[in-house]
């Protein structure tokens, strides 16, 4: 795999200012910003394909929103059991707080916010856990559905067991990879951010330009990172050259 490739691709297609431009300004728009995840699957795609440019064109704009949306569904449904299980100590509580109210009952009050309190803070320990694994998953999930593009690839955990099992070495690389490229860029930003945000107006332009502009490259140089992962762990051998997804 190649780890230089996915931080420099994008300056070699002669139409990157306006693609990651456009998809920049996407990432603003509520609902619409579904569209940016759509745009990583064909980036996705296009990688794993061999394709000469990989950034594609914004005009399937419908395309792009609606694999976005799926993923977003698919995303709440895997928290799902965080809300559910947050919703039994908070209910704890709830109560504890308004049988306090109540004098003749102010011990089991007490009794069920130290039970509630101390249920939370277990939980809190799980959800932790939960949200490791699904930090782990995450990039297989993305390239499974980017095979198939459908709610169901996104839920075929035997597959994602077996993908990470086969494959740990490119697997974690990609992962750590991810990981690291989001802190070191995020410490830059925040460095340059400081310098200059104390110049009236400037600074705050370019502290909104730089959020825009390194969320939508980070964005596609995690992309890329996928789809070399899913040229491995599910294309086999490296796919020859085609045409990129418009």
């Amino acid at each position: 795999m190649d780890l230089q490739k996915p931080f420099s691709y994008q300056f070699e297609d002669t139409q990157w200012l306006t693609k990651l431009g456009l998809g920049a300004l996407i990432t603003l728009v509520p609902i619409l910003n579904f569209a940016v995840a759509g745009y990583v699957v064909q980036i996705v795609q296009n990688v794993a394909s061999g394709a000469s440019e990989p950034l594609p064109q914004w005009d399937d704009f419908g395309e792009k929103f609606r694999d976005g949306l799926i993923l977003a569904v698919a995303a709440l449904i895997y928290t799902v059991p965080i809300l559910v299980f947050l919703c039994l100590p908070l209910s704890v509580l709830i109560a504890s707080g308004i049988l306090s109210s109540n004098s003749d009952l102010k011990d089991v009050a007490s009794a069920l916010a130290a039970v509630g309190g101390v249920t939370l803070l277990c939980l809190f320990g799980l959800f932790m856990l939960y949200a490791l694994v699904l930090s782990i998953i995450r990039p297989i999930i993305l390239v499974i559905f980017s095979r198939e593009r459908t709610l169901a690839a996104c839920f075929r955990f035997g597959e994602i067991w077996k993908v990470l099992t086969n494959h740990p070495g490119p697997f974690f690389t990609t992962w750590g990879v991810v990981i690291l490229a989001g802190l070191a860029v995020g410490i830059i930003v925040g460095f340059i951010t400081l310098v200059v945000g104390w110049i009236p107006c400037l600074g705050g332009l370019v502290s909104v330009l730089l959020s825009l502009g390194t969320t939508i490259y980070l964005v596609t140089a995690d992309a890329y990172l996928f789809g070399e992962f899913r040229r491995v762990a599910l294309d086999g051998a490296p796919a020859p050259a085609s045409p990129a997804v418009p």
